[in-house]
C-alpha cells in the first residue's frame, strides 16, 4: 500500500502566517507541520510516499525531508501541482507512483492524536473500494463548513459539502483510501463551479456503487489549516498531547 501526502493549495486562510511560506512547512509544536503527516504515514505501516505539493516554495519540501530516510521512510517521490486543480487532481498526479497498489491518501494538514493504522488495517482486509475517516462534530455551525456523510442502517449514501442543514453530526476528516480504480474515476470527473476536481465527487462516486466504508475516530482530529485560531487549537493541543500515539 502507498501513501500520498497532499501538500498543496495557497493557505490563503491562513494568511498572513503563508505569505513566504507553504502552510505545511509551517511549525506545529516543535516541528514542520508536513512532518506529523509523514510520521502519520509510516506509524500506520506506509513506507513508500509521495509528496506532491506546488507554488514558489515546493523545493522547500526537498531541502527539509531529502530522501525521507530521517523520518523512517522506504521511499520518498515528490509531484508538483502546477496550478491549484484540486484535492482529486492532485491524487491523479500520483497514477504512475501508486500504480496497481492501494493507497491512502493524506491532506497534510490534518493532524491526529493516534495512529491511523486501524484503518489502513480495515482496508486492507475489505475486497476494494475505498474508505474514509470520519470525526464527530457536535457544532452545526462547524459541520456547514465541511463535508457531511449521511449514515442509514450502518451505510454512508452520500456525502455533502458543506450542506446547510448537516445530515449526521460527522465531518469527512482528510484521510482517504482507495484501491486503483480511483484514477480511472478521476479521469471522468468534470471541474466543480470553483474550477477544481473535487474529492467528495471521487467519495461519492464509491458511495453510488456501494463500495464505501468508513471509520469513526475517537480521538482528537485537527485541521490546522482551517483557520488562525484552528491553526493555533491544535498547536495547543500537540503541545500538551502529542500527535500519532499508539
Amino acid at each position: 500500500m502507498k501513501g500520498v501526502l497532499l501538500a498543496g493549495g495557497t493557505g490563503s486562510r491562513l494568511y498572513p502566517l503563508t505569505r513566504i511560506t507553504n502552510k505545511h512547512l509551517l511549525p506545529i509544536f516543535d516541528r514542520p507541520m508536513i512532518s506529523y503527516g509523514i510520521e502519520a504515514l509510516v506509524k500506520a505501516g506506509i513506507g513508500e510516499i509521495m509528496v506532491v505539493t506546488g507554488g514558489t516554495h515546493a523545493g522547500e519540501f526537498l531541502r527539509l525531508l531529502s530522501n525521507g530516510d530521517d523520518h523512517g521512510v522506504d521511499r520518498l517521490c515528490y509531484a508538483y501541482q502546477d496550478r491549484p486543480g484540486g484535492i482529486a487532481e492532485a491524487l491523479g498526479l500520483t497514477e504512475r507512483f501508486v500504480g496497481d497498489d492501494r493507497v491512502l491518501v493524506m491532506l497534510a494538514d490534518n493532524i491526529f492524536g493516534q495512529t491511523l493504522r486501524p484503518t489502513v488495517d480495515a482496508f486492507l482486509a475489505q475486497d476494494g473500494g475505498a474508505r474514509i475517516v470520519l470525526s464527530h462534530r457536535e457544532e452545526p455551525a462547524h459541520l456547514r463548513h465541511l463535508g457531511v456523510p449521511e449514515i442509514r442502517d450502518g451505510r454512508v449514501v452520500g456525502i455533502i459539502e458543506k450542506p446547510d442543514n448537516p445530515p449526521s453530526s460527522y465531518c469527512v476528516t482528510g484521510v482517504y483510501c482507495y484501491d486503483p480504480s480511483v484514477f480511472s474515476v478521476i479521469s471522468t470527473l468534470v471541474p466543480s463551479g470553483r474550477g477544481e476536481l473535487e474529492i467528495t465527487d471521487v467519495n461519492n462516486h464509491y458511495v453510488n456503487q456501494d463500495l464505501m466504508e468508513y471509520d469513526i475516530f475517537e480521538g482528537f482530529w485537527g485541521d490546522a489549516g482551517e483557520s488562525i485560531d484552528a491553526y493555533y487549537g491544535v498547536n495547543d493541543f500537540v503541545r500538551r498531547n502529542g500527535a500519532n500515539l499508539g
